[in-house]
């Protein structure tokens, strides 16, 4: 694995969590900023040169980075240099792509992988519901918070799903996009209600 997302809104958690990840991985830390494109182009100016010595680069909030810079920063991570590992952290995965998202392993900030075992049986009984058994669990879901954790914990699911699938990858793969679609409209003040209906009609 050559990128790791470390999710968590206590930033002492964070930093333990990335601070033991650079000790287990034995790599050299190199933080960097990553919030326009022109960031995006001055880091990869920089993976290309030959770096011989196991480097981390720490990319910090990078869900305070432009829709434009992440999209960019895709091929980062799509073409890694063979000493490069990218450590990101994010407050949540509200605003980052799924496309980001599966080339991570993603890590909670309390140092637990995904999720914990109640979230993922609730998430697993909704994936099995049938659709109108879907839209009648999310009628029941008013709280922005509680939207925004739901669709969140779905990508968490359907992540880890990912990574172990043998195929079925690209259902899973567009559920995951149409989550992150959700989360992002949630955070801009999206009609929670509709924006889950939505959801749960794009899904595949």
């Amino acid at each position: 694995m050559h990128a790791y997302l470390v999710v968590g809104n206590n930033q002492k958690e964070v930093e333990s969590l990335v601070d033991n990840l650079i000790k287990k991985l034995k790599v050299k830390p190199l933080e960097y900023p990553l919030i326009k494109i022109k960031d995006v182009r001055e880091l990869g100016s920089f993976t290309k040169l030959s770096i011989k010595k196991s480097t981390a680069i720490l990319i910090r909030d990078i869900n305070n980075a432009s829709m434009e810079a992440l999209n960019a920063f895709l091929k980062n991570l799509e073409e890694p240099q063979e000493s490069i590992t990218y450590i990101l952290t994010a407050s949540s995965i509200q605003n980052l792509p799924a496309t980001i998202i599966s080339r991570c392993q993603i890590l909670k900030a309390q140092g637990k992988k995904g999720l914990d075992k109640e979230d993922e049986e609730k998430i697993v009984s909704f994936i099995k519901n049938n659709e109108i058994e879907k839209l009648q669990t999310i009628s029941k879901i008013w709280g922005r918070n509680d939207a925004t954790d739901f669709v969140e914990n779905f990508i968490l699911f359907s992540h880890s799903s990912l990574v172990k699938a043998k195929n079925n990858h690209l259902s899973l793969a567009k559920n995951m996009e149409n989550a992150s679609k959700t989360l992002r409209n949630l955070k801009a003040n999206g009609n929670i209600q509709l924006q889950l209906t939505n959801f749960v009609l794009g899904l595949v």
